[in-house]
């Protein structure tokens, strides 16, 4: 099904499992997204002219995307990064048994 650009995932990182959840818990609860999957990883990027070498944990977000700006607010006020990673992503096809659910599930 094509979603017409009506849907979007969100990723982020934190910087440990017990922020990941406690952010996910937060833009759920608001219904901002209808969920946030944990994945972690190892990430190496460049901070202040440093190579760095960390383990995050990764959000993927599902939304609709007109909340998007909603739900970039909240992770920024939430987030313990100076910085956090906000990438947008377009969802162009999916079940549309679960995107339903999406529309059911945030505001």
């Amino acid at each position: 099904m094509s979603c017409n650009g009506e849907y979007t995932m969100v990723i982020t990182t934190c910087a440990d499992k017990d922020s990941a959840k406690s952010l996910a818990n937060i833009i759920v609860q608001q219904r901002l997204a209808a969920c946030a999957q944990l994945v972690p990883i190892e990430s190496v990027y460049v901070w202040d002219g440093k190579v760095c070498n960390e383990n995050e944990v990764l959000l993927f977000i599902k939304t609709k995307t007109a909340l998007y700006d909603k739900l970039a607010a909240a992770i920024v006020e939430h987030h313990e990064y100076e910085v956090p990673e906000i990438i947008r992503l377009p969802i162009v096809g999916g079940l549309p048994e679960y995107l339903s659910w999406i529309d059911e599930t945030v505001q």
